[in-house]
């Protein structure tokens, strides 16, 4: 049942498969997940050395790290799967996508709920770390490469380092609402530089005025 339920998530989601056979054989996301349930229901049977065993061996083999602790809904698609880490005390609901390269780690050596929990259908772009006992709320989206450090809420958009609310979607209507402009540090840069040549030119003009006085009173004398 588990089986043929990621089997047509995947299909779902990802164009590039194209039968059941191939997702079996070549899809790293589900053989993780695979190793994932071995390696928890050995933790719950306090096996935790074999449990981690496990755990490592499903690593090697996809590039894919899922603690035996961390906890996951139904139907989650790892896309790629590359650099994943999903770590001990994280939360993942129902329907969610996590691209290559996506950490939910912690963020020291503190212990107990120490890693993100992610709410339903919440997508993860590549290269997103998502750090420390945060709330991802349901139909999150979070961008590539952002970093996330605070609690995000349902139907946002959180992008950058850190990252920032930056749209949400009303899930009645599905229209997408801005909730703040992008910085562009390009833009800010040369704003940056053009102030300061005016600030130069500004001094500039002055010592000119002041040379001149000079030159006129070393002429009168």
């Amino acid at each position: 049942m588990w089986l043929k339920e990621q089997i047509r998530t995947i299909r779902e989601r990802d164009p590039a498969a194209r039968s059941a056979i191939e997702i079996v054989l070549t899809y790293p996301g589900l053989h993780a997940q695979l190793f994932h349930r071995v390696a928890s229901a050995l933790r719950r049977q306090h096996l935790f050395l074999l449990a981690r065993v496990v755990s490592h061996l499903g690593r090697f083999l996809t590039g894919i790290e899922i603690h035996p602790g961390a906890t996951i809904g139904r139907r989650l698609f790892i896309d790629h799967g590359m650099g994943v880490v999903i770590g001990e005390t994280a939360v993942i609901g129902d329907d969610c996508t996590l691209y290559q390269n996506v950490t939910l780690g912690g963020t020291g050596k503190q212990r107990g709920k120490r890693h993100p929990t992610l709410g339903d259908r919440v997508v993860v772009g590549v290269g997103a770390k998502i750090l420390g006992a945060v709330t991802i709320g349901n139909d999150a989206k979070i961008g590539g490469g952002a970093v996330v450090l605070r609690d995000v809420p349902p139907h946002t958009t959180a992008v950058g380092v850190p990252a920032r609310a930056v749209a949400w979607t009303d899930p009645h209507s599905g229209e997408t609402r801005p909730l703040e402009s992008l910085p562009d540090p390009q833009r800010d840069a040369l704003l940056a530089l053009i102030q300061r040549v005016e600030e130069l030119e500004q001094q500039v003009r002055v010592l000119q005025a002041n040379q001149a006085v000079a030159d006129e009173l070393a002429a009168l004398t």
